[in-house]
Parts: structure tokens; sequence; C-alpha cells
């Protein structure tokens, strides 16, 4: 039977990626005979032009009024997927950073019934991915790594990979409650603690092509360490 799957695309001031990663999906869509992708973009108060560009284009979007940062328009995405039904969300930057090609390699084990949430990962295969991130940043993954291996004793590797795809099961959950902050790390422990099944796939990423990212070096050490304190504070289900 063939599954419904919907790319979830969070875009905050991303006015100068949004159109060219739309166009990227549309070309796999239209060159696929099988497995093409729907597309939701959450719009998440930007402040640039990305929501004249995404209406301009007749690109599917969500408009938040306000901007509720990457877990509130992650969550919306969620809801979005449950109240039509799709079998499968996708969380997809809308920055570059994620490859439209790796999508299929991505589902497969919850195709397969194996997970119920798969991980995007430049880490469990050393040659998968050229671009692994900064070495500070590597280091806070390594350490979240370790915080979720106390707590519920499964290593995760790439912790903060938006590169993310969840079953109609995980939909369900995530469209009712979805962390607003530190969203890749705690939910993530979430599905363990709720002995669900999760996955890591080997991708390939890239930098982004422009824009901000939304973790600024300011805030990196304050990050690193509230995450691995409200992970190992998180209660089992």
């Amino acid at each position: 039977m063939k599954k419904s799957v919907l790319l979830i695309i969070p875009a905050y001031n991303e006015e100068s990626n949004i159109l060219n990663t739309y166009k990227k999906i549309q070309e796999f869509n239209k060159n696929a005979k099988e497995n093409q992708y729907s597309v939701i973009v959450i719009n998440d108060g930007s402040r640039d032009n990305t929501e004249s560009i995404l209406r301009d284009n007749k690109i599917p979007y969500i408009s938040l009024i306000n901007n509720l940062g990457i877990g509130g328009a992650v969550q919306t995405g969620y809801k979005y997927a449950y109240e039509n039904n799709y079998d499968i969300a996708v969380q997809f930057d809308g920055d570059g950073q994620h490859d439209v090609n790796y999508v299929m390699e991505l589902i497969k084990p919850i195709l397969d019934g194996e997970a119920n949430m798969t991980i995007g990962s430049r880490f469990v295969d050393k040659n998968s991915s050229e671009f692994k991130s900064t070495f500070a940043r590597r280091v806070g993954i390594s350490l979240i790594s370790t915080a979720i291996k106390i707590k519920t004793g499964i290593r995760v590797k790439d912790t903060t990979s938006g590169f993310r795809a969840v079953d109609k099961k995980t939909i369900k959950m995530f469209a009712k409650s979805y962390p607003l902050e530190y969203p890749e790390p705690i939910s993530t422990t979430k599905i363990l603690l709720s002995k669900l099944k999760i996955a890591e796939v080997p991708v390939s990423m890239n930098e982004r092509i422009g824009g901000k990212s939304s973790i600024v070096s300011w805030k990196k050490a304050y990050y690193m360490i509230n995450v691995m304190l409200t992970i190992l504070l998180m209660k089992r289900r």
C-alpha cells in the first residue's frame, strides 16, 4: 500500500533559500515515477519577503502571526499532517541543508515497520556527509548524545539533526504535544522514553546557502547546558 508523505518545512526569514528548496523538491517529484512528496511550509512570523515568495510562487504554506520558534513551527506542521491524515511526516529544512534525494532512505525503516522515527545522521557513517558542522557544535552534539544515553540507555549520534521522519502514531503524538525548546533532542528523548523505536540513517547534508542559523554563537553553551539538564530531568511515560 502506498503511503502518503508530507515534507514539513519550517521557515523563518528564508527569502534567500525557500524558493530554491521548493524547486528542488518539485524537480524531484517531476522526475519520480513514484514516491512523490507533498509539501507544507510553515512561515514562522518571518520579517523578510518569505511570505510574498511563498504566495507569489503558489507554494503551499501556513503563516504564523508571531514567531513561535522551530518547535512551534514544526508542531504546526505535525498538526497539519494529522488533520490531513498523512502516513509519514518528514521535517525538512528550508535553508538548503537537506537533500530530497535522501527522503526515501530516511523513511524506509518506517515503511518496513522497523522504526517509529528516523533521524538523518551525519555521524552514523563517517563517509556519508562531508559537512558535519563546526567543532564546537560537534562537541555539544556529543555531550547531548551522552545525556540521552544516560537517560534512556540508547545512543543517538546526531542529536540535533532537523532531518527526521515519523510514522502516523508519532504524528498524532507530536500534534498534541511537542517541545517548544530544544525540540530535536527533547522529542527524541520523549520517543525513547515512550518505548518507541528510533533508527538513524546516514545522509549527506550541506552548509546553509544563505540566511542565518537560529542558534547564534553566544547561545551555544547555554543551549547545551540547558538541554542536557532538561533531558536528565525528564520523566518516563
